[in-house]
Parts: C-alpha cells; structure tokens; sequence
C-alpha cells in the first residue's frame, strides 16, 4: 500500500469496522518523522530515476513537524528538492500573499524558505485574483497539476467539519479547483489566528475532492483529541458529502495518520468489547465498559443485572470477572476511591484507598499554568483547598498570555495611565499605536510587555484572593511563546532550563499541569511537553522520589470517567470562591481573543464542566456533589 510500512495494530476482527487504512502513533512527533521520512524516501526513489516529484502540500498545524523534519534531512542528509515540484491545496481568497495568515507566507516560513526547491515548482492557490478571472485561473490550476504527471504523494490534514483541503460539507465528489465558502465551524477554528471571528475570510480557492483523489498515495494527518469524533466519522462511517473526508475511502493508496489521542473514538479503541476481542485482564478496559454500559441502560453501577452484561456483548467479562454484582461493588469502589476532599492527602489517616499519600502532612506544591489563568478557570477550587489546608502553593505561570489581550482592553489602560500623567509620552506612543494598526499587525514589543503586565496584575490579584503571598507567584515567561503571533517558536534550552530551575527551587512534593492533548502546536501542549522533559532531566534527583504529578484539563475539554484518578468536591461556597478568582483576570471576560466555538464566559463554561463531572458521578450512584474538579496521575 504504501512505499512506508506502518505497523498496522489489531487483528482483521479487531479492525472489521474501519474502512480507511491508519496508523496510530505514540505521538505526533513520531507520526510526523514517518510521514516525513516516506515523502524524503519518493524524491529519493524519482532522482535516482531522473523524475520529477510531485506533491501535493496541506497547510495548519497537523503538518508542521513534517516539513520541520524534511528541513533537518536536507540541511543534515543533503536531501535535494530540485526534483521537486509542489501544488498546494487552498488558499484564502482575498489575502495578499504577505498578509500574515496567507497559506503563501505559512508555506514559505515552514518549508520553502528553507530547502532549495526551485521557485517556479512551487504553486499556491492566488487569493489576490479580482473575482472575475477565478474560474479561469482555477481551470489553470488543474491543467498545470496534469501537466506535470499528476500529484505523486499528497498530504492532507482534516478539520473539524471532516473537510480536507477546503472542501466543506456538500462537496461533490466529482468537485475540482474552484473558489469555495468556508462553513461557519471552519472559520471559528481559524479565528484565534485572524484574532476574531469577524476577521476570518468568508472564502476560499481549494483543490476539489476530484483532485485529490487524483494522487497516487494519500496521507492524513490528524493529532490530538478535538479530531478524534472527526476521523471516527472519517474511517468508520459510511460515504458522506456532509463529511468529505469520508470520500477518502474510495482511494486505493490511502493512509491516516494518527496520535492516540486522534484515534481514541474508533471501536477498536473506545469500546473493543464490540469487535469480540478485548483484552479483560486490562483493569482500565474493564472499567471503561462498565461505564459504557451504566450510560446505555441508563443505570447506576450497582444496578446492573447479569442480563445487562450478557445482552450487550460483556459476557466474557463475567466469565474473568465470577459474579457480576461483585464486578460492580469492585467497580464501585474504585470510582469512590477516587474521590477526596483532601487533594494533598488527609493528614493522620489510612491512604492506601486515597489519591493521595498522608505524608508529608504539609506538601510543597507547583501549580503550573501554561497561561495566567488556567489555574484557577481549570482547578480553582483544588487551589483554594490546598491554600486552606496549609500546603505550601506555588503557582507558575508559563507564558504571559500577552496576545490574548485584546487592543481595546490594552487601550483603557493606557489612557488611565495618560489620564495620571505616569510616563505619557511613551502611552502616548503606545496608544497611536493601537489606533493606527494595520489588520493582523504583530503589536512592538512595548506594547506586549504592556499586555504581559495587565495578565500579571490580574494573576497576583487572584492569587492573593486564594491566599498565597507574592513570592509563591512565578512569572515564568517562557521564550517560546514570545512571537507575538499565534504561531509559536519550537520550545529552547532556555525554556527548559527556567522550568528546571523552579523546580529544583522549590523541590516539590506535588506539581499539578495542563493535560491538554488537543493541538499538537497549541500553548498548552507545548507547555505541558516542556514539563515532561524538564521531569525526564530531572528524575535521577532524590527529592524527585517523592514528587506525584497530577494532569489537570483546561476550559475546553474534560477526563473521560475511566482515566479519572482524583475528585475533588467543591461545596456551593467554593464554587462562589472559584467564580471569583476567575474573574480577577478581567482582560478575560467578555471581550475574549480566542473564544473558540463556546461563546460563554470562561466562569460559566468552567463551572458547567464542574458541573456535569457531578452528576456523571450521581448517575453512577455516588453522592450528588455540587461541582468535582478531576485529575488523572501522570508518572514519569
């Protein structure tokens, strides 16, 4: 199938569901080197035979680590792109090609710039055409793909609507380069880019599915769990024009490429009891499906009946497991074991059925938060408990969220600070500044220290709310981050070497992080891998030993019950508590950068989470909580 060969896992029977060839990886990083290593391994094979090679190129995140693997093998390996010539899928229609969100300026910032491809091989959709000469150009287009042998090998990512290139829901399967109208979900995922919704182009020049299906290999590349219900539709449901990415199926040359997280709503994966070949000696499968199932029949735990398990596909699970009312009182029990009011450990008391350990009875605790309010939005209510239970709590903060601060809040502050004559001139400055920007001008470097400051102020007022001093507040500014755009650099030395060096500081007995896995390039996963390689560096240390590392999730997604390992009650005071502590951060509230698709507050969408956790927690038949903050263990 492919000049690659991926390991593909499972059996036929654990796989009879799946109509897409994929491949799950560790990671994305480790999808992407294989992807990248097969297209370096096509040029190869057409030098040696004196061929041109021709891509087809995707933009987005999902390919970046691509192309940043195909730079590394040129510049270390002398892997040469003069055979090579490109044609890219789309591009937005109406944005010059120095406009900082044109595809021709990703593209020559992520691959071209830095490969010796010739100029004249490369082609990009134009977004500059007045509107009417598009269809010529578009018929142009085409007619250039077939004048150059075809697209050998073409790279696609997916976006949430199941679109590849810009081929939204409706397209025709017979559909080629044409101009398009982007669907409303498409725009808002582009909105943090385009800082706002209102910004985002309405349209766009894309490659039709026809086209695509043209190539003679195909690989998809889908990372991290907000594609995950999108590439179950894509590999599992049948031939849909309301989801494109399932004509993909019709292609005989075609993989997708995933991380877990991307893979995790297949059967094989989410359910495998349904493909009659699941491994019941795994603790965690066992109590997945008996979750499964209280949320199919609708019952609590306790109130599952042996009909229950055999009528849906779980009779096997009797047979490892003896009597099933015994089943569900272990199950029971654990999900009770995971609940605890005391998230540093209950001082004096048996731990072995606890979260956490008793001792020390006072921990030493880092909160890391990749901008400077996930603490509270994500786990306030666990922060105002280990305050109030006299653990010692640092919070650190890893960037400085400076682009989140919208032009209109950074302009009531200045004028305040004009309006008190501190420094006017240069206010003054910073204030033309803002009136005069250009659309998607990256803001100097006054002015984002100016928005730096704004997210600090707030951060020290919320956490002087919750009750820790000032000194326990760590601005880590990590240089990553520092680009000014959406974009961020690739984490450095120096970012390590600062989160390193707070964490021998402190010597903690317990750090809690962001465990989102949703973005590959967003903020949060990022931050969360720089920590992960800071604990790797830093393991052999001895006070390491006694440091418990607890993942958190930000505003936009939850645990699912199986992975939960700590609960932590709020009581209605707390949830007050919490709500509060979230609204110091004021650059945050209702004039909100990147909203995403979920137009509320960050306090209602976080206390609607909290929420729901509770009542999942009631219908299993545990207590009716007013909110749960939830955590899963990560070990290192």
């Amino acid at each position: 199938m492919s000049s690659i060969s991926y390991c593909v896992p499972g059996t036929f029977e654990e796989n009879r569901f799946e109509k897409l060839h994929n491949v799950p990886f560790n990671s994305p990083q480790a999808g992407s080197i294989a992807v990248a290593d097969e297209i370096a391994s096509l040029i190869r094979k057409k030098q040696a035979k004196n061929e041109m090679c021709v891509l087809g190129l995707a933009t987005g995140s999902s390919p970046i680590t691509v192309y940043k693997r195909l730079i590394e093998l040129h510049k270390s390996e002398g892997l040469s792109f003069k055979n090579v010539i490109t044609f890219n899928l789309d591009e937005y229609f109406g944005l010059d090609t120095s406009d900082i969100n044109s595809y021709h300026l990703f593209m020559h910032d992520n691959l071209f710039d830095h490969i010796d491809i010739l100029p004249e091989n490369i082609h990009i959709p134009s977004g500059e055409l007045p509107l009417d000469q598009v269809r010529e150009y578009c018929v142009d287009y085409e007619e250039k793909i077939i004048a150059a042998g075809g697209i050998d090998l073409q790279l696609l990512g997916i976006g949430r609507t199941g679109h590849v290139g810009f081929n939204e829901p409706g397209s025709n399967i017979n559909s080629q380069t044409r101009l398009v109208s982007l669907d409303h979900l498409t725009r808002l995922d582009a909105a943090e880019a385009f800082q706002g919704l209102d910004n985002v182009p309405r349209k766009a020049i894309s490659m039709g599915i026809k086209t695509i299906l043209s190539a003679k290999r195909i690989i998809l590349l889908a990372w991290g769990t907000n594609k995950s219900e999108i590439i179950q539709r894509a590999i599992e449901g049948e031939v849909n024009p309301n989801v494109p990415s399932t004509y993909l199926q019709k292609h005989e040359n075609t993989t997708v490429v995933l991380d877990h997280q991307a893979a995790s709503d297949l059967i094989r994966v989410k359910t495998p009891w349904i493909t009659g070949n699941c491994n019941w000696e795994d603790d965690t499968i066992r109590f997945r499906a008996v979750h499964w199932l209280c949320q199919k029949t609708k019952k609590s735990i306790l109130k599952l009946t042996e009909e229950d398990y055999n009528l849906n596909g779980m009779s096997e699970l009797l047979i490892v497991e003896g009597n099933y009312y015994d089943l569900n009182i272990k199950m029971f029990k654990r999900l009770q074991n995971t609940i605890t009011g005391w998230p540093g450990g209950k001082p004096h008391s048996e731990d072995q059925n606890r979260p956490e350990r008793a001792l020390p009875n006072k921990k030493r605790c880092i909160i890391f938060s990749p901008h400077p309010d996930d603490d509270v939005i994500s786990m306030g209510g666990t922060f105002d408990r280990l305050v109030t239970q006299g653990h010692e709590v640092h919070v650190a903060y890893q960037t400085s969220g400076n682009i989140a601060v919208s032009d209109e809040e950074a302009l009531k502050y200045i004028e305040v600070m004009i309006d008190v004559e501190s420094d006017s001139n240069s206010y003054e400055e910073l204030r033309l500044e803002i009136l005069n920007k250009n659309k998607n001008q990256i803001d100097s470097i006054p002015l984002r220290n100016l928005k730096r400051a704004i997210r600090k102020r707030e951060s020290l007022a919320a956490t002087r709310y919750l009750g820790i001093p000032d000194c326990q507040v760590h601005f880590l500014n990590l240089p990553f981050y520092e680009t000014g755009k959406v974009q961020k650099n690739n984490p450095s030395k120096k970012d390590f070497l600062i989160t390193n060096d707070l964490i021998s500081l402190i010597k903690p007995h317990q750090i809690y992080a962001a465990g989102d896995l949703a973005d590959p390039h967003g903020t949060h996963r990022i931050c969360l891998n720089i920590l992960f390689e800071s604990l790797s560096q830093l393991k052999k240390e001895a006070y390491m030993k006694d440091c418990w590392v607890w993942l958190y999730r930000g505003a936009w997604q939850e645990f699912d019950v199986h992975e939960i390992e700590m609960a932590v009650p709020m009581s209605p005071d707390q949830v007050m508590r919490k709500r509060k502590a979230i609204l110091y951060h004021q650059s945050q509230k209702d004039i909100v950068m990147y909203q995403g698709s979920d137009n509320r507050e960050f306090w209602v969408r976080a206390e609607a989470r909290n929420r729901r956790s509770a009542i999942k927690y009631k219908n299993l038949g545990l207590a009716d909580y007013q909110a749960i903050e939830l955590f899963k263990k990560h070990t290192f």
